[in-house]
């Protein structure tokens, strides 16, 4: 019978209505053990079906640290299969190589798992998966006690509730919350799920089950005995059960058992744990046997390995006094059936730890043994992909270091096949724990471990190194082939120390940084103690340099020096080039030039030296980035196209992420950011065939920067938003909020883009190692504050950058930064708050532009004019400064910036005499482009300048044509020679994180037309009341409306005698009260 629990019921039943009509549903159920968790999703799962759901329901294993990788969701799916073979078919097809870490039964894993985006892969095709399954109809997903789960399954979790946004899918969890202490590693997840449905994820609910109270219990009694129990009976009861459902259960059972005629209180155990094992000591003595080997092999056993296990037990029981027995205790209602029909469970899991408690500990040893002997006789006994980490934990739980050590090994090279990195370290910590008792044999005989990120074997020096024998004797003169054959098996075997560098690698595929960073700084204490493996040193002090830089502990320069140092001199090895070619890449992210890129060169040649492919194409990708920012950007290029490709031949997938990510981000630094959009393209297809959303996220921003650049805004938009539906990360939807922070700041939205800025400024957190992504956060704070009049916290935030962030190779960002920061203080030139710190920032920036190297035509470009808004700054706005910084943008296709200078050209122009022909016509241009691309700062302000030169400016002209400075090259894609330029924005359908503010929160309100309507003010009289309203003197109001001193004196006069007002001062306050301007632009872009 089923009681109470109306409110929780209700909520799951109007998920699943929600799933069918609105997109998936989670709901996280917490409470005690035996409150009633599953009870109330088995309720829930009858009424599903009954709907036409289809249910699926996992549990996770409570067996410690040797808990099988995924398991919930592995019993899950495979319920799936059974339920939908032909939808799980379709569903998998083309991908059974990768879902096979999850389901074995698919098949065999396509390759090993040899870099870090493997987990990522993996999760997405995951719930791709569930997505096609649940595209027609809902499915129910039950993941129970998740109280248990390992790190992989709550990585799992966490990345479906995070992303997944379609198909009719209800997640239901289950989980003890008494079990969580304060450590608990669900706690964090609950937590974070708990953070973000106050936010963006409104599909996760969590439910707490509280105990009964009386009248519930009464009602549960009720239904179990089939008659009105006595009130002392539930009095009774409630009291000692406390309200607990599934103790309420067993004291009724036990008393329906017994002699209803005694007194209650006689025949009530003091704990559930009494009753039970009372139960269970009432069983026949086979029973009990069997009930015990089944609390021995965790939350369920297969029936041929309990048989197995039972024969080893000593009294080896026949078929029929087996199945006797175990009738016997499902009988009893200790054990059930499981769902594959293959084996039993405990009914629940109170009832296996009352039984499992009760062993002695020489019995759970003894069970352990069985349980590995009778797994190791036959494999067959268990599901192939359960078998090594089931065999590991029972001779583990034997506690015989001799046979656990070379099991445990075994289980974590497999849970890395799986991705189960979280898993594969704690099992590796497991073996380091268990190396010291092992016998010597044992570690002698050791297979050889996986080489993972280039990891050296053990004795290998600078003699031994693989070095192809042409090649060693060009180089070195030498021929030291005769002691390759001199190496022997033994050099092969792992120590403590290889175990150590497996762990680091699998801590840092796992998540766990910090974990990694210890491992990695107690290696090279023992390593540089015994000061005889340099090579194996050396790879993990570069472990050292990327953690810390993971970790935000520092730039990592130190750990790479100290690595550099121990393979000096040493002949080229894998080692080797790994080292020179992070030194390389540290280079290029901090200090750009000769070093880093003879560092590149000499990775290359080592790595190819020793035939370490992916080594040498990870420093080709750093060497041509390294050679386009010296100025050799064909040649640079070209070699970043050619890794491209040989990483896509060899199927080298870190590679080949790293190679779609860095071309498109270096193609649109050199200002080819038409190719860099078919870059862009290429590496989309590249991320989505990986399965890596982050990475797809990533790449889509590039995309959608390089359609800025070119004017296509529109579509530059919709590019974001599909970047804001596949990133994952906090990190990639930061990136996401940087590029509609960009788009915001250039259409005037300064609403949507403080929103965005501080959604970037969230997911970057307080350190941020790309000096490219601070520098630009750095620039929107700037502009922002900037457009806002807040002109010292522009400065302020200015100062934060140190010189040392304005290095070569920073040009694409440093420069539109310094941009801002001049052009700030040349537009609030003259304010007299404003011109007390001017020369310092002045100072500043000239300085800062000396240390960018212009190699490349547009950096030159963006030079030109940082050089040209210093003028105007300094009180020289020359006509000529303009004019070469427009001539140099021309080419560039960037018609933004085209428009931006001209609009300063014509102002320029406009102050001198004769020049009003070429200034209207650049002022034509400036508007016509600012219209087209929807640039409404910079239409407004050129608006407002050609009312005040009398300067009429004609229509948009058509939409549909190219902006002006962008000319159409051969073989442009469509996609980027299409104008997407509007003079209004238009909400995007698909973009659900930044909708646009109102168009009328823009411009001044009807009640403030009303005002001015009624003050009877003229255009022009509205014109110089604004500069009043800003603070203006005579003379500048009469040097910005190009009229002299004397008639801007006549139109203050009438003003205030319009107003009634008694001088300047109050003719300002007043417009400010009545809201009468909207707030004026410092600058007219970024």
């Amino acid at each position: 019978m089923f009681v109470g629990r109306a409110a929780e019921f209700a909520a799951l039943v109007d998920a699943l209505t929600r799933a069918a009509g609105d997109g998936p549903r989670a709901l996280l159920i917490g409470g005690e053990a035996g409150v009633g968790k599953t009870r109330l999703v088995e309720e829930f799962l009858g009424e599903a079906v009954r709907r036409g759901a289809v249910a699926a329901v996992g549990g996770c294993v409570g067996t410690g640290a040797d808990g099988l990788p995924y398991a919930p969701f592995s019993t899950a799916l495979r319920a799936l299969r059974r339920a939908l073979p032909d939808e799980m078919a379709a569903a998998c097809a083309g991908q059974e190589g990768e879902l096979a870490r999850l389901l074995p039964e698919l098949g065999r894993a396509e390759h090993d798992a040899t870099d870090g985006h493997g987990t990522a892969r993996l999760f997405e095709l995951t719930a791709g998966l569930l997505e096609r399954v649940c595209a027609q109809r809902v499915v129910v997903l039950v993941l129970e006690d998740l109280h248990w789960a390992d790190a992989s399954t709550r990585h799992l979790l966490a990345h479906l509730l995070c992303t997944m946004r379609a198909g009719r899918l209800v997640v239901i969890g289950t989980y003890r919350s008494d079990d969580l202490h304060r450590r608990h590693p669900l706690r964090p997840l609950l937590a974070e799920l708990d953070r973000l449905r106050t936010g963006r994820l409104r599909t996760v609910q969590r439910i707490e089950l509280a105990r009964f109270d009386r009248c519930e219990v009464r009602r549960q009694l009720t239904g179990i005995l089939a008659a009105a129990p006595e009130p002392g009976l539930v009095d009774e009861i409630h009291a000692r059960s406390d309200g607990n459902a599934f103790f309420v259960e067993e004291l009724a059972r036990d008393l329906e058992n017994g002699d209803r005629s005694r007194p209650p209180g006689a025949r009530l155990p003091g704990s559930l744990s009494d009753l039970l094992l009372v139960r269970v000591e009432a069983l026949p003595e086979d029973a009990r046997g069997i009930v015990r080997i089944v609390a021995g092999g965790g939350c369920a056993v297969e029936h041929r390995l309990l048989a197995a296990v039972a024969r080893l037990t000593g009294d080896a029981p026949t078929e029929d006094r087996l199945v006797g027995a175990v009738r016997a205790a499902v009988g009893a209602g200790l054990l059930l059936t499981t769902p594959e029909g293959d084996g039993y469970r405990f009914r629940h899991s109170l009832v296996r730890e009352a039984v499992d408690g009760d062993l002695l500990p020489a019995e759970r040893s003894r069970l352990h043994r069985h349980y590995a002997q009778a797994l190791e006789a036959d494999p067959a006994l268990v599901r192939e992909g359960e078998h090594a980490t089931r065999l590991a934990g029972h001779w583990y739980g034997a506690h015989d270091a001799a046979k656990a050590l070379p099991a445990v090994l075994n289980a974590a090279a497999k849970a890395r096949g799986r991705y189960a990195f979280a898993e594969q370290l704690r099992l590796l910590e497991r073996a380091m724990e268990l190396w010291d008792r092992a016998p010597g044999a044992v570690r002698d005989a050791l297979r050889p471990l996986g080489r993972p990120e280039n990891r050296p074997a053990r004795d290998l020096d600078s003699r031994t190194t693989p070095i192809r024998r042409a090649d060693r004797v060009a180089r070195f003169g030498r021929d030291d082939g005769d002691d390759q054959t001199r190496r022997t098996p033994h050099a092969a075997r792992p120590d403590h120390v290889d175990l150590m560098a497996e762990a680091v690698v699998a801590a840092r595929f796992g998540g766990e940084r910090e974990r990694a960073l210890a491992l990695a700084e107690k290696a090279t204490r023992v390593l540089e103690d015994a000061g005889d493996d340099p090579l194996r040193a050396a790879w993990f002090w570069v472990r050292r340099s990327r953690l810390a830089q993971d970790l935000g502990h520092g730039d990592g320069r130190r750990e790479l020096a100290r690595a550099q140092d121990l393979v000096r001199g040493l002949p080229p090895s894998s080692v080797h080039a790994d080292v020179l070619m992070n030194v390389a890449g540290w280079g290029a992210r901090h200090r750009p030039g000769p070093n880093a890129l003879s560092a590149a060169d000499r990775a290359v040649e080592y790595a190819r030296l020793v035939g370490d492919e992916r080594v040498a194409l990870h420093a080709g990708l750093v060497r041509g980035r390294l050679t386009a920012d010296a100025g050799g950007v064909d040649d640079g290029i070209a070699e970043m196209y050619a890794v491209r490709e040989k990483a896509g031949e060899l199927r080298l997938a870190d590679v080949m992420s790293r190679a779609a990510t860095a071309l498109p981000a270096t193609l649109e630094s050199m200002g080819r950011s038409l190719e860099a959009v078919a870059a862009a393209d290429d590496g989309i297809d590249t991320a989505r065939a990986l399965g890596i959303a982050d990475m797809e996220a990533s790449v889509r921003c590039d995309r959608a920067n390089s359609l800025f650049s070119l004017g296509h805004w529109d579509e530059s938009r919709t590019t974001v938003a599909a970047a804001a539906r596949a990133a994952r990360s906090e990190e990639a939807r930061a990136h996401v909020a940087s590029c509609r922070t960009e788009l915001a700041l250039a259409r005037g939205d300064l609403a949507e883009a403080e929103i965005q800025l501080a959604l970037s400024r969230s997911g970057s957190g307080s350190y941020v190692p790309h000096p490219g992504h601070r520098i630009t956060f750095v620039r929107h704070t700037m502009s922002l504050a900037v457009r806002q009049g807040r002109l010292p916290e522009a400065r302020a935030v200015f100062e934060t950058l140190a010189d040392e962030d304005f290095r070569p190779g920073t040009q694409r960002y440093a420069l539109p930064l310094l941009l801002v920061a001049a052009a700030a203080e040349a537009d609030f030139r003259g304010r007299t708050t404003a011109d007390a710190d001017r020369l310092v920032v002045l100072v500043a920036v000239r300085a800062r532009l000396k240390r960018l190297p212009t190699l490349v035509p547009v950096w030159a470009a963006y030079a030109l004019w940082v050089e040209a808004e210093l003028a105007r700054a300094e009180g020289d706005d020359a006509p000529d400064h303009w004019s070469r910084a427009a001539a140099a943008f021309a080419p560039l296709h960037r018609p933004y910036e085209l428009a931006r200078i001209r609009r300063r050209w014509a102002v320029a122009l406009l102050g001198a005499p004769g020049d009003r022909p070429a200034a209207t016509v650049l002022l034509h241009e400036a508007h016509r482009a600012a219209l087209r691309l929807g640039a409404r700062p910079l239409a407004e302000t050129v608006e407002r300048l050609a009312g005040r030169a009398r300067v009429p400016l004609a229509g948009p002209g058509p939409v549909g044509g190219r902006v002006d400075g962008e000319r159409e090259r051969p073989g442009t894609p469509a996609a980027v020679t299409a104008t997407a330029a509007s003079a209004v924005t238009v909400p995007d359908p698909d973009d659900d994180t930044g909708a646009a503010v109102e168009h009328a929160e823009h411009h001044p309100g009807e009640a403030a037309a009303r005002a001015l309507e009624r003050l009877g003010l003229t255009r022009r009289e509205q014109e110089v009341h604004r500069l009043v309203a800003a603070g203006r003197s005579n003379r500048k109001i009469a040097e910005e409306l190009y009229i002299s001193p004397k008639t801007a004196s006549v139109h203050v006069s009438n003003i205030l005698a319009k107003l009634g007002v008694s001088g300047r001062g109050e003719a300002a306050a007043l417009a400010h009260r009545l809201r009468l301007y909207p707030a004026q632009d410092a600058t007219d872009g970024l």
